[in-house]
């Protein structure tokens, strides 16, 4: 039975989606990936960043023998455009890796997303949009296209604002070791040293709560159109270019 591989960073942006499911895990370069399966369906999971995505999505192919019918990198994005809120979705055309400008552009979507090396703050994503002119950005969905380019498997990037292009991020990028695991209990005791940021840290918590709502009721929406049809709409990663 052909799979719907879903790759995302960590588990809260997919643990209502994933509740009951099948869990399991492997190890594979060092990094713990956390698999979990429901029909169809197959979730992995890797760690934060550029190089878990692309080991996540590689183990998942395999751990399926191949049998991939589409990938799906699916998880938060920060907002370049002023126009996207929290809990909107972004579903990209093109796909732009910022380390070196190299472009994925599928053949359905709308818009572009950056995928970049570290958790983007005010700065950086006024920058972002100043060069890239993007809509949006994270830091997973480049590697995962172009794994499924080279495997020859349609792609598609749902991923879903839990930031807004003025919200004060907090130093995440600072607790994210570089096996891509956020440490969780450093960044709760550097918050509660710092009282003046406690108001930016209990947002960004309901931002991601409300975030992680839209998508996964999305992604259920998705994981039932594919179990119908056993098949996505075509969104090959057709073009690569600099």
């Amino acid at each position: 039975m052909s799979k719907l591989a879903i790759i995302a960073a960590d588990a809260v942006e997919v643990s209502p989606l994933v509740r009951g499911w099948k869990p399991s895990q492997t190890i594979a370069q060092r990094h713990n990936v956390k698999i979990f399966e429901n029909g169809n369906a197959v979730v992995g999971l890797a760690g934060m960043g550029p190089i878990p995505a692309r080991i996540a999505a590689d183990t998942i192919y395999k751990h399926c023998s191949g049998d991939v019918s589409a990938f799906f990198s699916v998880g938060f994005a920060g907002a370049l455009s002023p126009k996207l809120q929290v809990g909107d979705l972004v579903e990209p055309k093109k796909i732009i890796c910022a380390a070196d400008e190299t472009v994925i552009i599928n053949s359905t979507g709308q818009g572009t997303l950056i995928s970049a090396g570290a958790v983007a703050g005010i700065d950086s994503k006024a920058m972002m949009a100043r060069q890239f002119g993007g809509d949006a950005v994270d830091m997973e969905a480049y590697s995962v296209a172009d794994v499924a380019r080279i495997y020859g498997v349609q792609f598609r990037a749902v991923k879903v604002i839990s930031d807004e292009v003025d919200f004060p991020m907090p130093p995440m990028g600072r607790f994210i070791d570089d096996l891509g695991r956020f440490h969780k209990t450093s960044f709760a005791i550097y918050a509660a040293l710092r009282p003046w940021i406690w108001a930016d840290v209990s947002r960004l918590a309901r931002n991601s709560s409300k975030a992680t709502q839209a998508l996964c009721e999305r992604l259920q929406q998705e994981i039932e159109i594919f179990a119908g049809k056993n098949e996505v709409a075509p969104a090959h990663a057709t073009e690569v270019s600099r």
